[in-house]
């Protein structure tokens, strides 16, 4: 829990983050967002250098490292302002990080009971963000930017300690896959689509959570009244994992995938362009639990067409690489077209995520076709 609480902080502080670096260090948008983008692209590097090594690796060798070299980094942030080293120490901290993360998951993905370690790690990570979101803000007006940076230092080297004392041993022989690039070269090629689809739905979520609180900025809303909407996002979070699991058997997962990304967007068309607050915090509180919602539906669908599980070792990197495009291009669009350009983007790439999932078969004729292809072959 601790581990993956580290690993994921940019989901949870992505928004504080961005908002620190443009109203604390004088950063525009675009740059800001890029600062951000280098560090999910660091993790993005680490998580597909360390994957297809996960059996050979020590996890708490690993772990303990990255995020004590992370810790490391982020002390160093506290300490400059000049754009280029920021940049540097960002990519250096991702790295590690994301080096941490991935032997993170690794072992949870080891344990006996995978998917009920994620639920658990993922409630933990709700929690962590209601308190980082619930304190944070104030203590950076109140201290200035560079106590975000000493916050993250904290956690990572915390992190370490913690590895280095109990990060639990896995065998991962038996249940890592032989190699990424294998795993993905034997993908069914309908299941690219919700590969897709999916990582569109990342990158609007990490294009518009990450100016969520300069939006509210610049619309003149206090601190105090971004911070209740930031802590009531990390509440509501805490539900839509619980909630999709319950509605698998009721709703079908096909039209969930097919309303995810209209939903997504519409809730962006609210964030940007309203100037009331009662929309503007309705939508944002609700703007996460949309992706974590149909995300769960789209994980559920793709196991069945891939029962082996290779295109779910396969996602995960994609989903990164959609969040680390999200905050270097909302930034972009922010600085030459303005807040309301991230409404236009995210209608698009809806239109796109959309596409790609009306193509995904359904299991039922998947399994059809599975048969009838068996009994042909069948002397």
């Amino acid at each position: 829990m601790v581990a993956h609480c580290a690993g994921m902080v940019d989901l949870v502080a992505l928004p504080v983050w961005v908002g620190t670096l443009i109203s604390k260090y004088g950063l525009d948008p675009q740059q800001a967002g890029l600062l951000a983008t280098l560090f999910l692209v660091g993790a993005v590097l680490a998580s597909l250098a360390l994957a297809p090594q996960f059996q050979h690796l020590s996890g708490r060798v690993v772990a303990a490292a990255g995020f004590g070299l992370a810790a490391a980094a982020f002390a160093g942030l506290s300490q400059v302002t000049e754009f280029g080293t920021m940049a540097a120490l960002h990519a250096f901290a991702g790295l590690a990080a994301g080096a941490g993360l991935s032997v993170t998951h690794g072992t949870i993905a080891c344990s006996v009971h995978p998917h009920r370690l994620f639920a658990v790690v993922g409630i933990a990570l709700g929690f962590f963000g209601i308190a980082f979101m619930g304190a944070t803000p104030p203590l950076i007006a109140a201290h200035g930017g560079p106590l975000m940076f000493q916050v993250f230092g904290a956690l990572m080297g915390f992190a370490a300690i913690v590895a280095i004392f109990a990060f639990p041993a896995a065998d991962p022989v038996q249940n890592q896959p032989s190699g990424l690039s294998q795993s993905m070269s034997r993908m069914p090629r309908s299941v690219w689509f919700g590969i897709v689809g999916i990582s569109g739905m990342a990158l609007v979520q990490a294009m518009t959570f990450s100016f969520l609180e300069r939006v509210g900025t610049e619309r003149g809303f206090s601190v105090q009244a971004i911070t209740m909407v930031l802590v009531a996002l990390g509440v509501v979070n805490l539900f839509p994992a619980a909630l999709a699991a319950l509605l698998e058997k009721r709703w079908p997962a096909h039209g969930v995938l097919r309303a995810g990304p209209i939903v997504q967007a519409l809730l962006v068309l609210v964030i940007v362009n309203v100037q009331d607050f009662a929309p503007y915090a309705a939508a944002a509180s609700v703007f996460a639990a949309v992706m974590i919602f149909t995300h769960t539906f789209a994980f559920g669908l793709i196991a069945q067409l891939d029962p082996s599980g290779r295109a779910l070792a396969a996602t995960p990197a994609m989903l990164m690489v959609g969040a680390a495009i999200g905050p270097i291009l909302g930034g972009t669009l922010i600085k030459h077209l303005g807040y309301g350009s991230l409404s236009l983007a995210a209608v698009v790439v809806a239109v796109v995520a959309v596409a790609c999932f009306a193509r995904l078969p359904r299991p039922a004729a998947s399994k059809v076709s599975a048969n009838s292809a068996q009994k042909a072959v069948t002397p």
